[in-house]
């Protein structure tokens, strides 16, 4: 199921309960106060320009869930931006990334994995991407989420030399900038 705008803050708690689950085992290890910060930020991001939320329920609650918007101009500077920023350099950021869809969280339970639950949230929540443009970033230490969006036809934007870190920078699998 798909949601947009402030509708989603009608889960918040159980969102907030999916993230810490998710968010607090390894590669992860978020603690209390970056778990606190998540729903801060959902209540902020609700208000993005093209901010929605996939989620998959099931009798136990929220199995999975993901979050996007659309990246807007200027790039932001905050958490993960100015690591992709450097990585990719202004020409590049600005023709993969600015005004496509990016997908900021995508959580699924440990009991949901590998049952296609991401699978499902990713394309729902990508169906209507503006020319099939989304975006998003991962940990390179997180090497099954890696993995995983690799199986799934993500694809990872190669940093510019020198400038590689941590974060890895995918391209949804049918956006037209992906590396060929």
């Amino acid at each position: 199921m798909i949601s947009y705008g402030r509708a989603v803050l009608d889960l918040a708690d159980e969102l907030l309960d999916a993230y810490a689950d998710v968010f607090s085992a390894p590669p992860w290890n978020e603690g209390e106060e970056t778990i606190r910060q998540f729903a801060d930020r959902l209540q902020a991001d609700v208000r993005r320009r093209g901010f929605r939320a996939a989620f998959a329920q099931s009798p136990a609650g929220v199995d999975g869930f993901a979050t996007a918007w659309l990246t807007q101009a200027p790039f932001p500077d905050g958490r993960g931006y100015p690591q992709v920023a450097a990585q990719l350099g202004p020409k590049r950021v600005r023709e993969l990334l600015v005004g496509a869809l990016e997908i900021d969280e995508l959580a699924v339970r440990a009991y949901a994995r590998g049952t296609g639950t991401g699978r499902a949230l990713l394309t729902e929540i990508t169906a209507d991407a503006p020319e099939h443009r989304a975006w998003l970033l991962t940990s390179r230490l997180a090497e099954d989420t890696v993995a995983t969006y690799r199986r799934l036809g993500w694809h990872e934007v190669p940093a510019l030399p020198g400038t590689e870190t941590n974060v890895v920078v995918f391209l949804s699998p049918n956006h037209p900038g992906r590396p060929r």
